[in-house]
């Protein structure tokens, strides 16, 4: 039985999980002088999963990171977010993406594949010689001495550090000896999920945007990524199904009831997309103790969230910059320093999960409810759009 362990004067913490979350922890981490060994239970770094958005709350970690570069080189840049009815082909508002977006929130707004991020954050953490990534390797069980914490991984091996953060996800096996409350939420809805050549889309729908069409019961998003080579499209509807994965193959059936009815040339095109895959939506209960002594969570570990803000990705890079900072601070007493990052972050993210939930609600309204979002909007000019998104982005 192999031992991972390092000695008690040096700053040391384990991760668990490799997505983006736990490789941003590790970078952040190591940044501020702490040892880090991640481990991860895939037999290789990768990152599953489409496009993302990432705002400029996401860009001002990226520069605390030193990887903007890197990001804004693989990052497409789109003139704006336009929301459209998707039963009269018709927008509702817009809000612009240049420079007065600039002006205002001094980051961009780019939209990105996930494992391109992913991969910019693996480099950044493989060229740190204070971090050290496990692949095969999953914590299995973990307990804490009070001084150290002590884990097991899969493979037998016994790991040791002065704290272990939990990366793992939405099925976070470390919440549940910290938390203990059962299984993730039922969003009642899935999302349809495709990456095709932008030569797919049509014409009159292919422009360097992000274009959210809302409808009854349903939205559709599309819009371009790596360099407008490629459109991320995703489709969100109500369903009763039950089918857990991230590569699920879609159900064309399924698909095709939830666009009858809508216009044209929103049905059409979601029928001419050959190759689906899907996954059930689900989130959790906002909480504000995720810390346990010297373990805590992080991303979607700690406050899972529905997709209806593109935060998910987010919150976590903002949880692993936030923990570190709070470690660095507290560097005598990890337990504080636990504590501090989790009073500093639960508001914030019970707010965003929360507000993701209703912004679900506006996107799938139909009848009365669908007009009067469509005139509240309507009402809207960009500046005051912008103030609305202000306390998401800075």
């Amino acid at each position: 039985m192999s031992t991972i362990s390092h000695t008690k004067q040096e700053q040391h913490l384990l991760i668990s999980g490799g997505g983006i979350g736990g490789l941003t922890a590790a970078l952040a981490l190591a940044q501020k002088g702490v040892t880090v060994d991640l481990f991860e239970q895939a037999t290789e770094f990768k990152e599953v999963g489409a496009g993302l958005q990432v705002g400029p709350n996401a860009f001002r970690i990226f520069e605390q990171l030193g990887v903007t570069d890197k990001i804004s080189a693989l990052a497409t840049f789109p003139e704006s977010v336009t929301l459209m009815d998707a039963t009269q082909a018709e927008p509702i508002v817009c809000m612009p993406l240049g420079a007065d977006f600039l002006e205002r929130f001094k980051y961009p707004y780019g939209l990105m594949h996930r494992a391109d991020l992913h991969k910019v954050l693996l480099t950044a953490c493989q060229g740190h010689k204070g971090i050290t990534l496990h692949t095969n390797s999953k914590i299995t069980a973990f307990s804490d001495s009070k001084d150290r914490v002590n884990a097991t991984l899969s493979s037998g091996a016994e790991v040791s550090g002065q704290g272990l953060v939990g990366a793992d996800g939405l099925w976070s096996l470390i919440r549940q000896k910290i938390v203990n409350d059962g299984e993730p939420r039922l969003a009642g809805h899935v999302c349809y999920r495709a990456v095709v050549p932008i030569e797919k889309i049509p014409q009159s729908m292919r422009r360097n945007a992000m274009n959210l069409w809302v409808g009854p019961g349903m939205h559709m998003v599309i819009w371009p990524m790596r360099k407008e080579t490629f459109a991320n499209i995703t489709v969100v509807f109500h369903s009763s199904r039950f089918e857990e994965g991230w590569d699920t193959y879609g159900d064309p059936d399924e698909l095709k009831a939830c666009v009858a009815g809508l216009h044209p040339t929103v049905s059409q095109f979601v029928m001419s997309i050959e190759d689906w895959r899907m996954y059930v939506l689900r989130d959790r209960e906002p909480i504000k103790d995720w810390s346990k002594g010297r373990v805590t969570l992080l991303g979607d570990a700690a406050h899972p969230m529905l997709q209806y803000l593109a935060q998910g990705a987010c919150m976590a890079m903002e949880d692993a910059v936030c923990l570190a900072d709070s470690v660095a601070a507290n560097q005598a007493d990890l337990v504080s320093a636990f504590q501090a990052y989790q009073q500093q972050r639960y508001i914030r993210t019970a707010r965003i999960q929360l507000t993701a939930r209703l912004y679900g609600h506006v996107y799938h309204a139909k009848g009365a409810t669908a007009d009067l979002r469509n005139h509240f909007l309507q009402s809207k000019t960009p500046a005051q759009i912008f103030e609305s998104m202000a306390w998401i982005y800075e």
